[in-house]
């Protein structure tokens, strides 16, 4: 990566990290070891459904804890070690993003890295809430005398050194929910990293972290967005809708219970329609009907499935276009999206993707990881390769080891003059 390379975080002696991706389909864990040149090995990963989570929420502690334990244990055999940290993804607790500002005087004198750092923590100490917790919070931007973009103040000479900090929280209650449940395994949770962070991490190029880009993760429960821009996150949001609802609204369309909907999606769905679909016909067992001993199946045109399925496609793909264009980032992000998440291997997601937002759109695969099984190695696992990456590549956030855990917000419109910076010049 660009400047994301700069200052790691310790792993400790054994240099090992273990990922635990909480999601809403899934939980999986894996566990890599990172080798002296910083490269991220996988030694074994483990997944178990997961039925306790919704829409990126913890809603059933027994039953996450369950496939937590589980898939952690499958991690743990397969790479013959022994676990107790992971770094955990966060897809609930309606997140936020600010950008808050802050100055400092150098009076011409050489800025060291001291006078970063204290500066930087010194913006973090603006933030205040009573009920949303810190899950992220680096510079998305540095200036000197005026001159906005500066990537490494440290060693150059000015008047005044300013910052503008990138500031992510989250409400209490779904944080304390995820921690309670990974304790309940008896694991720590050494890192809580927002999911579309994570996502970023793991798909995008050093080019498009640099020049700007948007990763769009369309995961079972939700949708995450994040946008990156001279080799850091400046927005990232969560919209509670994913690949789940497009399986609910064909069991709901077709009358078929939720479980063939899935099948049905996976064997024959698509995210746009074909001229062979009308002609084209699928069984579609019926809901309810096999218990009585009845056939209890339909035969239904292809279009019929099609059609749920893209209704249900558009009205995410309208979803994250709103939320590009509300953040005020969306020309940071230029052209470019890269979609990712399982609900994103659809046939004709990444045309449909294109015409409703209006941009260029790759699929974007977990990069950089060496050993993952090909189970692994796709969009749906984006998320928790991401966090691996995060571990070793991602740049360190304000005094991470010594942060409090709660900051105040900022007051409303506290986006100044680099905050407006950065939405139009990144």
């Amino acid at each position: 990566m660009t400047r994301m390379n700069r200052r790691r975080r310790a792993l400790g002696s054994d240099r090992l990290v273990a990922a635990l991706d909480v999601g809403t389909t899934k939980v999986c864990c894996i566990v890599a070891e990172v080798d002296k040149d910083d490269g991220i090995n996988v030694l074994g990963m483990g997944y178990r459904v997961s039925g306790g989570v919704r829409a990126g929420a913890v809603v059933d502690m027994d039953q996450t804890e369950s496939a937590i334990r589980a898939a952690v244990d499958q991690a743990e055999r397969v790479a013959d070690q022994t676990i107790d940290e992971v770094i955990v993804n966060l897809s609930a607790g309606s997140p936020l993003s600010r950008i808050v500002e802050m100055d400092v005087a150098i009076d011409g004198y050489q800025v060291s890295q001291a006078d970063v750092d204290g500066l930087v923590k010194a913006a973090a100490g603006q933030i205040a809430a009573e009920d949303r917790e810190i899950v992220h919070a680096f510079p998305a931007c540095y200036s000197i005398d005026g001159a906005i973009g500066v990537s490494e103040p440290a060693g150059m000479f000015g008047d005044r050194l300013s910052v503008a900090l990138h500031v992510l929280t989250a409400a209490q209650g779904p944080v304390r929910n995820l921690e309670a449940c990974v304790e309940r395994a008896h694991l720590g949770a050494m890192r809580k990293v927002i999911s579309p962070y994570a996502s970023g991490l793991a798909t995008l190029v050093d080019d498009e972290i640099e020049l700007g880009a948007a990763c769009v993760d369309m995961g079972g429960g939700t949708t995450t967005i994040s946008i990156f821009a001279r080799g850091a996150m400046v927005h990232a949001d969560i919209i509670p809708m994913g690949g789940r609802d497009i399986t609910e609204a064909i069991a709901r369309e077709l009358l078929t219970p939720l479980d063939e909907a899935e099948r049905l999606k996976t064997l024959h769905g698509s995210a746009m329609a074909s001229r062979s679909d009308e002609e084209e016909f699928i069984d579609v067992p019926q809901m309810g009907e096999n218990e009585f001993g009845d056939d209890g199946v339909n035969r239904v045109p292809r279009a019929a499935l099609t059609g749920t399925i893209q209704g249900q496609m558009e009205k995410t793909l309208d979803a994250v276009r709103e939320k590009l264009a509300s953040s005020g980032f969306d020309g940071v992000s230029g052209h470019r999206v890269v979609l990712t998440g399982g609900a994103s291997q659809l046939t004709g997601t990444r045309e449909l993707a294109q015409q409703v937002l209006g941009k260029q759109v790759r699929i974007g695969r977990p990069r950089g990881i060496i050993g993952l099984p090909d189970s692994a190695a796709g969009p749906a696992f984006s998320t928790c390769a991401g966090l691996l990456v995060y571990a070793v590549r991602a740049p360190l956030e304000v005094g991470e080891a010594e942060m409090p855990a709660h900051f105040p917000l900022p007051e409303a419109g506290g986006f100044q003059r680099m905050g407006r910076w950065l939405r139009e010049n990144l």
